[in-house]
């Protein structure tokens, strides 16, 4: 979201803000698809469904990325049809399903921790 914002500001040029997000959507797209993967064969099966649109995103972004395109983030089409307020949208929306799991995991350490 920073890293969007300071692009929106002008204060790093696209290359370098496209290059900088586009070295984290692998390891994230990794640890999403092994977290869905963990939650499904621990038999935990809100938390299952509640990550698999949201890995399934992730998944679907990074096949449907262009040929010739830098990744996910590309410098020459950001700023072209909105796409950055997209991505900004997107990563709100992200951050929110992140904060919101977060809570839900702690709540469930915490509820096996603490006997009743």
């Amino acid at each position: 979201i920073i890293t969007l914002s300071d692009l929106e500001c002008d204060y790093i040029n696209a290359r370098s803000c496209c290059s900088k997000l586009n070295k984290w959507v692998v390891p994230e797209l990794i640890g999403h698809a092994v977290v869905t993967v963990l939650m499904l064969i621990s038999l935990h099966w809100f938390i299952f469904l509640l990550n698999l649109p949201v890995a399934t995103w992730n998944i679907y972004r990074y096949i449907m990325v262009p040929s010739g395109n830098m990744g996910v983030f590309d410098p020459t089409e950001i700023h072209n049809r909105g796409q950055l307020k997209s991505h900004m949208k997107e990563a709100m929306i992200k951050l929110g399903f992140h904060l919101l799991c977060f809570f839900m995991y702690l709540y469930r350490l915490v509820s096996k921790i603490v006997p009743k």
